[in-house]
């Protein structure tokens, strides 16, 4: 047994509130693998919480079977490569819809980190100095910006984020005139090698950086109290709050990595493309690619259940459909209909489990 799924939530009650309402057991990560009373497999939720790793299983197996170079390290290396940036962002999204809300602005926090970071090593002609600053300025101002909206004014996170999108875009119009802000020779090279480069063994940085951050955000939902405080910030609001949970700083915590790790995307698709611009390739089409890796893994859109390594294998499993596409020769634009038969499937798997479970109570 998990840590999460034997541990209540150990905050204590606020005053009054103790004798109202008994504690809250925490949400847990992984829900249980047996029905209560029982000595018979949930199949349900072993459907939810493993079907996509098996079917990204079979799928490597059959491609590995069929699509030639498949296996090559090049290949390989190549789709975790131009797809880290989508997974970057995926691992943050995963927080923030495991804690209930949206974020539909890291499309365009990801283009203003990369405008930002642009700017400030033309400024300073030190690129750390300005990707490190643009990605804690950016990241942060716009986390909070949501969290305001979401947690002070009340405005739903869809709507407040689509809003928050449109702000930025023109922010980063305004900045860049739009045109590019290119690096200058001196700072160049080492501009680029943060998303062309190779710290270990001939692997990308990107795909370094989307490990490093996977298996930190993994960490940190599992196996500590703010993630067990965001599982059940997502699960039930009210009950978190009679339990003592400071559900609004929980959900702003949230907001606020899911935007730095978008920031951190757009630094590095910026430094892939040598230049700071309003709308890089991938910015318009980042919320949708994020959310769908996370909805595909099986985080409920709800809130309060989820897992990041799930989250990591939909990144993974959109990846090798796409390099699919491209082995086999099959048309790219009927890419976009098969993920959204994706969601749809996974999304009414969700749906059908949540029915059944209640149902059956």
């Amino acid at each position: 047994m998990s840590p999460d799924q034997k541990s209540l939530i150990d905050a204590p009650a606020p005053s009054g509130a103790a004798a109202a309402s008994p504690p809250v057991p925490a949400a847990s990560a992984s829900a249980p693998l047996f029905i209560r009373h029982t000595n018979k497999i949930d199949r349900r939720r072993l459907v939810r919480d493993y079907g996509i790793l098996v079917i990204f299983v079979a799928l490597f197996i059959v491609l590995a079977c069929t699509a030639p170079n498949f296996l090559s390290a090049q290949n390989l290396l190549n789709v975790l490569n131009s797809n880290a940036y989508i997974g970057i962002a995926a691992c943050g999204i995963t927080l923030v819809m495991i804690g209930g809300n949206f974020d539909l602005s890291i499309g365009y926090t990801y283009a203003l980190a990369g405008i930002v970071a642009a700017s400030l090593t033309v400024s300073f002609g030190n690129p750390i100095v300005g990707i490190v600053l643009a990605v804690l300025i950016v990241g942060i101002a716009v986390g909070l910006a949501n969290a305001i909206l979401i947690n002070v004014i009340k405005i739903h996170s869809f709507l407040a984020t689509l809003a928050t999108s449109l702000v930025l875009s023109g922010i980063g119009l305004a900045i860049t005139g739009g045109f590019q802000i290119t690096i200058p020779p001196e700072s160049a090279e080492a501009f680029d090698w943060i998303g062309q480069g190779s710290l270990i063994a001939g692997i990308p940085n990107p795909v370094i950086v989307f490990v490093i951050v996977a298996v930190v955000l993994s960490f940190v939902l599992a196996r500590t109290r703010f993630g067990r405080y965001i599982y059940a910030a997502g699960g039930n609001p009210e009950a978190a709050r009679l339990s003592g949970i400071p559900v609004a700083r929980v959900i702003t915590a949230t907001l606020i990595v899911g935007a730095v790790c978008a920031a951190l995307a757009g630094v590095i698709g910026a430094s892939l493309s040598g230049a700071g611009q309003a709308n890089p390739g991938g910015s318009s089409s980042l919320p949708l690619d994020a959310i769908a890796a996370v909805v595909i893994g099986g985080t409920s859109i709800k809130g309060g259940e989820g897992a990041l390594w799930r989250t990591v294998v939909g990144v993974l499993f959109i990846a090798l459909i796409n390099n699919a596409f491209n082995l086999i020769g099959v048309d790219s634009s009927y890419l976009p209909t098969t993920t959204g038969l994706l969601i749809i499937i996974a999304v009414s798997a969700n749906s059908l489990i949540v029915v059944k479970r209640s149902a059956s109570k």
